[in-house]
């Protein structure tokens, strides 16, 4: 055999395939197996058209805007003996050339090479093609000019070898929107109607877009000052699309190098300056994106989310499909409840991390606040320091944590309802894009204060009598220690609420200065965002900056508290209320006496909240959620990539689209005279040509 007959039978084979066996897979054998049926006569396995369509599309996958009947156009290219039946070696050459690199123009190839000779023939093309259109479909001349540049004048047609078919079918659906532009403009002043331009994309890239952009099409007009749509209109819309993988690439770059995670027009084109060799995006090509992306928000500032709408050909729009919605709500709602019952245990033990740690810390601070001698020979203790030193030589360094129970116990609901009521009004006041305006900053934080009061109140009076136990015990001689249950059996339920006003006093200016400065330090100090998470070491310094003004502020109410919820000495001044404290401290201990224990609040509330985070962190890292994402999640951003379906054939769903540019409604309609489907077009094509 000659050198020029062997590259010959090489390209035949690649494009039309051998009689020689396959070596197949295990895996390969079991898919087929797992669809074929049996032929009475010989007991062959095969595969019919129905059964074709099950093992390349199974019936639970979301195929969207293709219809799972498309998927016999792809039986025609794996019946490569015409037979109507795929056998087993048909099925091996299918996965192969699912497998190549460029399977989808190969399969779109296949399909066309009606003769199987390696070379597709125009009348044949173009028969498939009138066969296969929509009734009213938009008219498409074959005569054009740019028909003649690929397959010759009518006297002088030529054959399309594999690489030739390809580039012209890249370049087909371009012409189909030249000339259904060119139809609807009678007069010829190169404007069309919005409503004319809606249905030209439609019929070329329905199968491409999102329902977002399907749903806006008519808009375009809005890119100008009129009320039509120009042909430049088009081909900018058209030139965004095709490029919709390399739009993706520069929006993420650009959002990732964003503070907010946003970004304007001009940053997109910049971006795409630097990514692109030479500028190929022009000024009418950013104004449709961002146009279409800003139809919710048109802030000029776009991120992720907008931009996903636009670029993820999956994206659905609110309402659609809203039964398989609830199914997926329902099937998922254990799964959530678990995940954040798993979640809620990880911040309970991390919360209580967190005040295990400081507590020493609280305990002096509450000491401190209890001290009512005004005068400093009467005073028990001098300073916070002083204090620290004569707890551990009285009462030894478990003293220090005398009552630390109750507080464990309460760090949970304490830090969960805070938390939860915070982000709920905080999402009632925002709006889509998380803006909020500082006022309502400070009611979410001022309710989530105000929640937790209810909760923490009762385990704060039990908390601060069993800190103050060990002092007591060394000035009365004989005086019992009592545990935490006898507390809260004498207290009952009345008392355990008592200093609850003071509570509140204290916990509603806090979290109201606490979350706001906490959100701002995040993002105006060190730029989190949507695309950028902070480390722990940020995340340590804005917790800790933002607790010491709401701790120090708010120090005054929380010496009321202690003074009415502490079980008050023998001599000791006994409060009857609020109000009543306050005037009392200020008359007999002066205006100082509202600021005991402030250093200590602060050193306390801001490594609290840095150790809670931390032991957070540590603990989703080591203990991650059993079956949850490996990889960390910034925000909740939209996933811009369509996603892949779970049978090795996504390939088959690519080569579709392409096949789809031809005419959406490619497999969908009956084809032959007989009305016998795609399986049946080479015999009665053949013959028709023989006559």
């Amino acid at each position: 055999m000659s050198k020029v007959a062997a590259v010959k039978e090489a390209v035949k084979e690649t494009l039309i395939g051998s009689e020689e066996t396959p070596q197949l897979s295990v895996q390969t054998k079991a898919r087929f197996n797992s669809h074929a049926l049996t032929d009475p006569e010989s007991g062959e396995l095969y595969l019919g058209p129905d059964q074709f369509i099950n093992a390349v599309a199974p019936p639970d996958e979301d195929y969207h805007k293709i219809k799972r009947e498309q998927y016999s156009i792809l039986f025609r290219v794996a019946d490569r003996k015409n037979k109507g039946k795929v056998t087993l070696a048909d099925w091996g050459y299918f996965e192969n050339l699912l497998h190549k690199p460029d399977a989808e123009y190969e399969i779109a190839f296949r399909l066309f090479d009606v003769s199987r000779t390696g070379s597709v023939k125009y009348d044949d093309f173009r028969k498939l093609y009138e066969l296969n259109k929509g009734p009213d479909s938009i008219p498409f001349n074959w005569d054009c000019e740019w028909a003649k540049l690929y397959i010759g004048s009518k006297n002088k047609r030529h054959l399309l070898d594999y690489q030739q078919f390809s580039q012209m079918l890249h370049g087909l659906q371009g012409e189909r929107i030249r000339q259904a532009f060119q139809l609807f403009d009678k007069d010829g002043d190169g404007f069309i109607e919005p409503e004319d331009f809606e249905r030209i994309i439609m019929e070329t890239s329905r199968h491409k877009l999102s329902d977002h952009l399907l749903e806006n099409l008519h808009t375009l007009c809005n890119v100008t000052q009129g009320s039509k749509v120009s042909y430049a209109n088009v081909r900018a819309f058209q030139n965004m699309i095709k490029e919709m993988d390399l739009v993706e690439l520069i929006v993420r770059r650009a959002c990732a190098k964003s503070a907010d995670g946003k970004i304007t027009r001009t940053e997109f084109l910049n971006q795409a300056a630097k990514i692109t060799r030479f500028s190929i995006f022009t000024p009418m090509e950013a104004d449709i994106l961002f146009h279409f992306a800003s139809l919710d928000e048109p802030s000029g500032r776009i991120g992720l989310r907008d931009f996903a709408k636009v670029l993820d050909p999956s994206w659905r729009s609110r309402g659609e499909d809203e039964t398989a919605v609830e199914k997926t709500a329902s099937q998922n709602f254990f799964s959530k409840a678990f995940e954040s019952g798993y979640n809620f245990a990880l911040g309970s033990m991390a919360g209580a991390f967190g005040a295990f740690m400081v507590y020493p810390i609280d305990l002096v601070k509450t000491r401190m606040q209890n001290q009512r001698a005004a005068s400093p020979g009467q005073r028990l203790y001098n300073n916070s320091l002083d204090c620290f030193r004569k707890v551990v030589r009285n009462e030894g360094f478990r003293g220090l944590y005398s009552g630390v129970v109750p507080q464990l116990i309460g760090v949970a609901p304490e830090k969960a309802i805070k938390l939860t009521v915070n982000d709920l009004v905080r999402g009632f006041f925002g709006d889509n894009q998380g803006k909020i305006w500082w006022g309502h900053e400070l009611i979410a934080g001022g309710s989530a204060g105000a929640c937790q009061v209810v909760f923490t109140n009762p385990l704060e009076i039990v908390k601060i009598r069993l800190q103050v136990q060990g002092e007591v015990a060394k000035s009365v001689d004989g005086a019992p220690r009592r545990s935490a249950m006898w507390i809260i059996r004498n207290l009952g339920l009345v008392g355990l609420y008592k200093g609850a006003s003071a509570c509140l006093l204290r916990d509603v200016p806090f979290s109201a200065i606490y979350f706001p400065t906490y959100s701002h330090l995040k993002k105006d100090l060190f730029g989190e965002s949507s695309t950028k998470k902070l480390g722990v070491l940020q995340l340590l310094t804005a917790g800790a900056i933002a607790g010491m003004p709401a701790a120090y502020l708010t120090t005054p109410c929380d010496v009321i508290k202690t003074r009415l919820q502490v079980e008050a000495r023998k001599g000791d001044t006994t409060y009857t209320g609020l109000r009543h404290a306050a005037k009392t401290i200020w008359k007999e201990e002066g205006f100082r006496a509202f600021f005991k224990g402030g250093p200590a609040r602060i050193l306390r509330s801001s490594p609290q909240f840095g150790f809670t985070l931390a032991a957070y962190e540590l603990l989703q890292t080591s203990l991650p959620y059993p079956g949850g994402a490996t990889e960390a999640k910034l925000g909740d951003i939209a996933q811009l990539k369509e996603k892949k379906i779970s049978s090795p054939f996504y390939r088959s769903r690519n080569a579709l689209k392409i096949l789809l540019d031809l005419d959406e409604n490619l497999g969908r309609v009956t084809l032959g005279p007989n009305e016998k489907g795609w399986q049946h077009l080479p015999g009665w094509m053949t013959a028709t040509a023989k006559k």
